[in-house]
Order: C-alpha cells, then sequence, then structure tokens
C-alpha cells in the first residue's frame, strides 16, 4: 500500500506542470550518450510520447555526430573540427545527410511508434524550413571558409507550429538549405535553440552528457534553478567554464527571444526529460528570466 501512496503522490507532484505546459510546445535536442544505448533510447522515446499523449507538443532536433565521424572513418576520410564545428566538404556533407536523414531521424520515428505515438521526419531542406546562408567562423582574426555548414537565417515557424499542433510529433534532422540550393550541415544545439526561438516555445531542453552546472567543488553540487543574472556572474566568477559556456549561453539566447525556461540535463538517466519536467527539484539545471513560478507551491 506505501508503494502505491507514493505512485499516487508522483502523480499528484505532476499535475500543476502538466496543467501549466498543456497545448505549450516544448523543444528537445536529442543527442549525446543518450543516443548510445538502446536502452537509453527508448527511455528517451518513452517520455517523449507521453508528453504528447497529456497534451504537451514536442518537438525532437537530433544530432549524430558519433555516427558521421564513424561512417567517415570507414570511407577514409578525417573528421576535422573548428571551435567545435565539423569542416564539412562535399564529400562529408552528402555522408552527413546520409547519416542524418537516412538513418538517424528514421531510427527515431520507428522508436516513436513502436512507443506507441506518431511521428513525422523532416529536415530543414523539406519546405525550406529551415533557411541558411554558409557560416565562415572569424579564427584569430581571419574569415575561415569550414566548407558546408550553415548559419540560420529563417525558420518556417508557421509550418512547425502546424506540425507540432497535430497528431505528429516533428523529428527534425539538422541540414538547411541555402539559397543557392544546396545542403548545409548545422549544429543539432544551435537548431534546437533557433526553432525553440522562432516558435516562442515555452521549453527549450538540451540533452547532454553532464548532470548541469554545478558549483566549483571537486564533487560539486547541481545548481538546479539559475536566472541569467546568476550564470553571468558565475562565468564570470569562473564557476561555469570551457564546454558549458556555450550551452548556457545559448539557452540565454532562448530566453532573450521568448523562451520561459530552458533545461540543462543528462540525458545518460533513464526517463530524464520527465524526472526534470514532472518533479518540483529537477535532476538537471533549469534557466529561466527570472524565479516564476509555474503554481503557488513551487519552489524555485
Amino acid at each position: 500500500m506505501e508503494k502505491l501512496i507514493k505512485k499516487a503522490e508522483i502523480l499528484i507532484e505532476a499535475l500543476p506542470y502538466i496543467q501549466a505546459l498543456n497545448k505549450k510546445t516544448v523543444v528537445i535536442k536529442y543527442g549525446g550518450g543518450a543516443m548510445i544505448s538502446e536502452q537509453l533510447k527508448n527511455s528517451v522515446m518513452e517520455d517523449i510520447t507521453l508528453l504528447k499523449y497529456i497534451g504537451i507538443n514536442p518537438i525532437i532536433v537530433h544530432g549524430g555526430g558519433p555516427a558521421i565521424t564513424k561512417l567517415l572513418e570507414v570511407t577514409g576520410i578525417k573528421s576535422e573540427f573548428v571551435n567545435g564545428l565539423r569542416i564539412t566538404d562535399e564529400k562529408t556533407m552528402e555522408i552527413a545527410q546520409m547519416v542524418l536523414i537516412g538513418q538517424t531521424n528514421k531510427e527515431i520515428v520507428a522508436l516513436i511508434g513502436k512507443n506507441g505515438g506518431k511521428a513525422i521526419g523532416i529536415s530543414g531542406i523539406d519546405g525550406e524550413m529551415i533557411k541558411c546562408k554558409k557560416y565562415k567562423p572569424i579564427i584569430d582574426g581571419i574569415e575561415r571558409d569550414i566548407g558546408y555548414v550553415g548559419e540560420i537565417i529563417n525558420i518556417d515557424a508557421k509550418s512547425l507550429l502546424m506540425l507540432a499542433g497535430s497528431d505528429y510529433i516533428p523529428v527534425i534532422a539538422p541540414i538547411g538549405i541555402g539559397d543557392d540550393g544546396r545542403s548545409y550541415n548545422i549544429n543539432a544545439d544551435t537548431v534546437a535553440g533557433e526553432i525553440a526561438s522562432a516558435l516562442s516555445a515555452e521549453k527549450l531542453m538540451l540533452l547532454t552528457d553532464t548532470e548541469g552546472v554545478k558549483t566549483k567543488k571537486e564533487d560539486g553540487e547541481i545548481l538546479h534553478v539559475l536566472s541569467v543574472s546568476e550564470v553571468y556572474k558565475l562565468i564570470e566568477d569562473k564557476v561555469i567554464e570551457g564546454g558549458m559556456i556555450p550551452k548556457v549561453l545559448g539557452c540565454i539566447k532562448a530566453i532573450e527571444n521568448g523562451v520561459n525556461r530552458t533545461h540543462i540535463i543528462d540525458g545518460r538517466i533513464p526517463h530524464s526529460i520527465l524526472l526534470e519536467i514532472f518533479t518540483n527539484k529537477g535532476i538537471g539545471t533549469m534557466i529561466t528570466k527570472e524565479r516564476k513560478p509555474y503554481y503557488d507551491g513551487e519552489i524555485l
């Protein structure tokens, strides 16, 4: 009986979040360790299917970097990166499209179907959903051409909202199209953030291989809720360093563009999406403009 009561308490804790998120859009960047294990893959898709069934509109943006690297190695092409972005020549672009659109995207669609949901797999090429131009980073003061890497200039928000509001879960491969008709590879974190911004989504969730932002101790504790001003202070104090900086800055950019709450969570934990969204404490780090609760009893 005690176990049953605990289960009931979990559902009651989730209720105000279900109410607050009803018919709202949640953009989820799916990648990293959550894509490696079959158990974790299935866990993520179970979570996302459940969100759809209870009236939330999830949109998935997926990566696929390790699979691209693996296929490039098989074909004898060495992977090179600049500022975390893959140098993408014509052959690399062909392989990236093959992996992202032809393999990873369809696998996710099939997994959602296996769990009782309905998904539609698309890329930014379809209907010119994501228009982009060639991205040329500045390295040591010099503009550098790194191939078919895209910088987003427009997202067809109307079509995406229509898809998300239907019975289907959109699953988006991060490939855009330029005015030249060519395909461009785009960082999945960037695509997720830009889509969340274009749709003024309620939430942006980044599934990562980190637990979240932590205090600067050897076994530091996770900082479960941060305001934008607190994030900047932690960067200044060098508590937030390295690869976490672009993640939190991406979250802040989304917030500045109308997204209410952003989350950095560990995708290696089974059912991490549900644990973050539907529990008061959560398991990762939530970044928001200000500590504004969903309901009177929420502690932020």
